[in-house]
């Protein structure tokens, strides 16, 4: 077996997701968190959420999270509302803007890949869990945080 082509296939996976998160940087002027972000509220009742919900979706910490909600509202796609019967809680709600910015997206990495595992048969995928998971073990980043999809520069930012 050769180590090298395993290491190969890796980069050439980590290239694929840089370059995807450059061409989303610069057709549509936000990063992919902040996409998956849109991306959520857009699916939720209403187009909102409490920055706890959205926080447990990307699976990312609270600071992080508040920094991608900080952004999106800086370009007016989405907007903060208190919540009626708690004002302490506050409502993230994805505006008409940050509407039409998501359909202008192309579609992602990430969802191209699902469509793709969705594909692949109860075994296959519980194959590639597993190999998956020893090669976490093996670069030890099973206690890294991560959203569904992370850009080459939040590795590099967050490194735990």
């Amino acid at each position: 077996m050769k180590y090298i082509d395993i290491i190969v296939k890796l980069r050439k996976i980590i290239r694929s997701v840089n370059l995807e998160s450059k061409k989303i940087e610069k057709e549509l002027g936000i990063s992919i968190p902040q996409l998956l972000v849109l991306k959520y509220l857009s699916d939720q009742n209403d187009y909102r959420a409490l920055a706890k919900d959205i926080k447990a979706y990307i699976n990312l910490n609270a600071s992080t999270v508040s920094g991608i909600i900080s952004r999106l509202e800086g370009k007016s796609l989405v907007a903060k509302l208190p919540k009626p019967e708690d004002r302490r809680a506050v409502y993230i709600i994805l505006t008409a803007k940050g509407a039409d910015l998501l359909h202008k997206s192309p579609p992602t990495l990430q969802e191209k890949l699902s469509k793709r595992l969705k594909k692949l048969s109860p075994e296959q995928i519980e194959e590639l869990d597993r190999n998956i998971e020893l090669l976490t073990q093996i670069l030890n980043v099973e206690d890294m945080d991560a959203a569904p999809l992370l850009t080459i520069d939040e590795i590099t930012t967050n490194p735990k």
